[in-house]
């Protein structure tokens, strides 16, 4: 007669030569999750009658390598505390915070209070490549460099140190804290997405109004940041942050009074592609040219 080891090994042996995976099996070697048009379109249809803290659960049965990315807004902190009922001891998503080193005081004052309102929550803290102060960002790439090159501000600052994130830390899945009730391109936001780099972003507070995340954060002692007393509704960096008026979308105090909404984490990913491209020839043109010049000199 077997024992149960033997038939462990047996059913184990099995799955591996019939070429399947059962959620008993031994092998890690699972496939990565895979969302055809049909099928996404079919889990938004479901997720968008479910409440956050039920989507949540969902992403955490659902999703591998998940994380959540938050400047520490309203809405990523709700996301936080409500991870934190789901898992009291034990946080089950660790967070990605993106320090441009142009921050508010007061956002980052908010991020130690963060730490220590939920101390079992996992804080990943991301920087421009190279840079560790706002000195050392001026030196690198001159001061106010947000006016001077504003793409060249967004990628160094925001989008680089997201995907070196994401690669760092074999980032598959992310929580993120975008609604549709904050205007601009997310009026029409689903509550899971897939990136043009495969990324799959889950936005599970997409149906909120910021009366029902204003609510929350009351209601459940969240803290928040204290710039939200002062008119603002939603804050980024420093110098492109300000209040906003009665009537105006959540986001118009972010580039207020001109066309952008985004600072590019949440933009195509080939956008950013031809950037680089663009800058690349910019550099050996100038290269050059200076070739150039100094043949004529001699």
């Amino acid at each position: 007669m077997s024992s149960k080891s033997d038939l462990g090994e047996a059913l184990s042996t099995q799955d591996v030569e019939s070429g399947y995976a059962s959620a008993s099996s031994t092998d890690d070697n699972l496939p990565e999750v895979y969302f055809s048009k049909p099928h996404l379109k079919f889990l938004n249809h479901q997720l968008s009658k479910l409440e956050p803290e039920e989507i949540l659960r969902w992403c955490l049965t659902s999703l591998p390598s998940l994380y959540q990315t938050t400047a520490f807004g309203l809405t990523g902190l709700v996301t936080v505390d409500l991870l934190s009922k789901i898992s009291p001891n034990k946080s089950p998503v660790d967070l990605i915070f993106l320090d441009t080193l142009h921050h508010f005081s007061e956002t980052l004052a908010l991020v130690d209070r963060v730490r220590e309102k939920y101390p079992q929550v996992k804080l990943h803290v991301y920087k421009p490549a190279g840079t560790d102060t706002v000195e050392e960002f001026n030196v690198k790439y001159g001061e106010n460099l947000w006016e001077a090159d504003e793409e060249l501000y967004d990628w160094v600052a925001k989008v680089e140190p997201a995907q070196r994130a994401y690669a760092e830390l074999q980032v598959k899945a992310v929580l993120t804290g975008r609604r549709r009730s904050q205007g601009g391109k997310r009026g029409d936001l689903d509550i899971i997405e897939v990136d043009d780099a495969g990324l799959i972003k889950v936005n599970p507070l997409a149906n909120w109004s910021f009366k029902q995340v204003q609510e929350y954060i009351s209601g459940h002692q969240v803290p928040y940041n204290e710039l939200l007393d002062q008119g603002y509704k939603s804050i980024g960096d420093w110098h492109s942050t300000q209040p906003i008026q009665e009537g105006e979308d959540e986001r118009a105090g972010r580039w207020k009074g001109r066309a952008k909404t985004e600072c590019g984490i949440h933009n195509k990913r080939s956008r950013y592609a031809q950037f680089l491209m663009e800058q690349e020839h910019k550099k050996k043109a100038e290269a050059l040219s200076q070739a150039l010049d100094a043949v004529q000199i001699r």
